[in-house]
């Protein structure tokens, strides 16, 4: 099994290249959102539950996460993990499996802060945005597709994204073996990375 783990800046477009890169690879591939192992806060009231700093790293199933990546690299299968981020608590989907696949990807803002699974990842994608186009595509993304409105997006922008990107996710271009400026929407990237991995073969 490859691993490839993407990580950057939130709005910065790792799920973006992931799933371009995953569309031009070869054989069976599996994406995996780190955002789908947050802990589960669900017998906290909801008010609660919005005040929780969902940026810093101890907000998530690390061992969880882990763990899974483990039973795919040994060929066995996994239950798909979910998150509800309209409820800001974990939405399992009972009984669905990921098989084993020759590529997983695995992308978030702390995906590089497990030295267990960073050491099992082939390679490692960090993406450089300036901060700000990261904040707009954030404001984009959490009103669209997350049905929050704008000053929760700001609130929690200023109170938690900033300052965990300040403190940890911008220092985790040091694990990087490739830097990707500018965001996801990085064709040529997703084109070089996918003819490297194919063996120098370029999916039909």
């Amino acid at each position: 099994m490859l691993l490839i783990g993407i990580c950057g800046a939130s709005g910065s477009g790792k799920s973006t290249l992931a799933q371009d890169l995953a569309r031009k690879i070869t054989g069976r591939v599996v994406l995996i959102n780190q955002d789908a192992y947050y802990r589960d806060h669900a017998y906290l009231p909801f008010e609660e539950r919005a005040k929780i700093n969902y940026d810093e790293p101890g907000v998530f199933e690390h061992d969880e996460l882990l763990y899974d990546m483990k039973l795919l690299a040994e060929g066995r299968t996994i239950t798909r993990k979910a998150y509800d981020y309209a409820q800001h608590c974990r939405a399992d989907v009972g009984g669905e499996m990921i098989e084993p696949a020759e590529t997983v990807i695995i992308e978030g803002i702390h995906a590089f802060y497990d030295e267990r699974l960073r050491s099992m990842m082939d390679f490692r994608i960090f993406i450089r945005v300036d901060p700000d186009i990261c904040l707009l595509r954030r404001v984009k993304r959490d009103i669209v597709e997350r049905g929050r409105e704008i000053n929760g997006i700001s609130e929690q922008y200023l109170a938690t994204v900033k300052p965990m990107y300040e403190k940890y996710i911008r220092n985790y271009i040091e694990y990087a073996d490739l830097i990707v400026a500018g965001g996801g929407k990085n064709a040529r990237i997703s084109d070089i990375l996918a003819f490297y991995i194919n063996g120098g073969q370029v999916k039909p």
